[in-house]
């Protein structure tokens, strides 16, 4: 057995040890507002936090995504990615003060990504606190644009100029503790748009309902016949429209996720979709169309990939009990580019994508102890068969 196996379980304390110092990270980077595309105050202070903690360089890429660099001591080989993303979901005019109990933090953005994030900038402090030290150099990227209409483009734009090779990635989440995503579906993310004419004050009372028409949108999606092998599906995820109750809405719009593990059928699916939306346009002569927002490639390593054995042997040294499902983060970037990587949890929450939401403070700690001993797995070669 690997000596960092039986040294996991005294991590936990040890790292709970410097609570503060990472409680104080995920306060100071969570609380500043980072919507998708607006993320520069809180990548200037993810490069503060690391500067502090003496991370041996801290620059950012030519797309502006903050990176940390802690020195290996061997030059031949490659270095080993750690990345969170920085954007979340809220505006900057939700309150983001985060409100920090005995065991528990609430706040906006926590659940995706503001834990995340603090524990990315902690990582220096955390090693030092356990007196670790890698072969590889270990870079720590707080990677920008990655949610909704950002279509992960810090990560592309990182792995895709990155001057060596990379040897593995961990991908940080705040939630769920137990995570352990190895293969990404293909997906296209789109958004159908409803606009119906106004010609004047004096509309005629059944112009037609931006609303209804893309229910009825809805209603040809669910009679699509979807395969179960390859596997697909078409979640609809978020309807808007209207001024008021008793006003025809002239403006709507439906948003959609088509996912799969079989790219060609998710594009099959889509085409399906746009025929639907195409179709209606002609009948209601309307302003209808489709468009897309974002999209991935399926990719995904095999559950007996040394990197998946070693992070189960290491949930479970840590009486974690393995939870694998696709993800649709900056791993499926990693995958794509033929680089061993997985997605891992930090802790437990609820309310999850909410502004109330609320996250554990102690199952933090075991969480760290497993990023730290993936990690050291990769360190220690479980990739380099590969």
């Amino acid at each position: 057995m690997e000596s960092y196996l039986d040294n996991l379980p005294t991590y936990v304390d040890r790292i709970r040890a410097i609570k503060e110092t990472i409680l104080t990270n995920i306060v100071l980077i969570g609380q500043i507002p980072a919507p998708t595309f607006k993320e520069k105050s809180r990548a200037q202070m993810f490069m503060d936090r690391l500067a502090e903690f003496q991370a041996d360089e801290c620059t950012t890429d030519g797309y502006r995504n903050p990176i940390g660099v802690i020195r290996g001591t061997n030059d031949s080989k490659s270095p080993i990615f750690v990345v969170a993303h920085l954007d979340t979901f809220f505006p900057k005019d939700v309150d983001h003060n985060f409100k920090i109990k005995k065991d528990s933090i609430t706040g906006a953005g926590l659940t995706d990504n503001s834990i995340g994030v603090g524990v990315l900038a902690s990582l220096p402090e955390i090693f030092r606190q356990l007196d670790l030290r890698f072969e590889s150099d270990i870079i720590l990227a707080g990677v920008i644009q990655s949610m909704g209409k950002g279509n992960l483009r810090g990560i592309r734009h990182l792995v895709k100029t990155w001057p060596t090779p990379i040897r593995a990635a961990i991908c940080i989440e705040g939630v769920e503790l137990g995570r352990l995503s190895y293969y990404a579906d293909g997906m296209i993310r789109c958004e159908a748009r409803c606009a119906t004419p106004v010609s004047s004050a004096l509309e005629h009372k059944f112009r037609p309902n931006a609303i209804l028409i893309l229910n009825e949108v809805i209603n040809q999606i669910l009679t699509l016949r979807l395969p179960q092998r390859p596997r697909c599906r078409v979640i609809i995820g978020q309807i808007s429209g209207g001024i008021k109750h008793g006003v025809i809405p002239f403006d709507a719009s439906l948003g959609m996720e088509i996912q799969g593990d079989s790219d060609k059928m998710v594009k099959a699916i889509f085409k399906d979709v746009k025929d639907i939306v195409d179709g209606l346009r002609h009948e209601y002569e309307v302003d209808l169309d489709l468009k897309t927002i974002s999209n991935l490639s399926a990719a995904r390593l095999r559950y007996n990939h040394p990197l998946v054995k070693k992070s189960i042997a290491i949930m479970q040294k840590l009486d974690l009990r393995p939870v694998s499902g696709h993800s649709e983060s900056e791993l499926s970037i990693f995958l794509s580019r033929k680089i061993p990587a997985v997605t891992l949890g930090i802790t437990r929450g609820e309310n999850y994508h909410l502004a109330n939401a609320r996250v554990k403070i102690n199952p933090m700690f075991t969480g760290i102890a497993q990023v730290v001993g993936v990690i050291q797995a990769i360190d220690s070669g479980a990739c380099d068969e590969q």
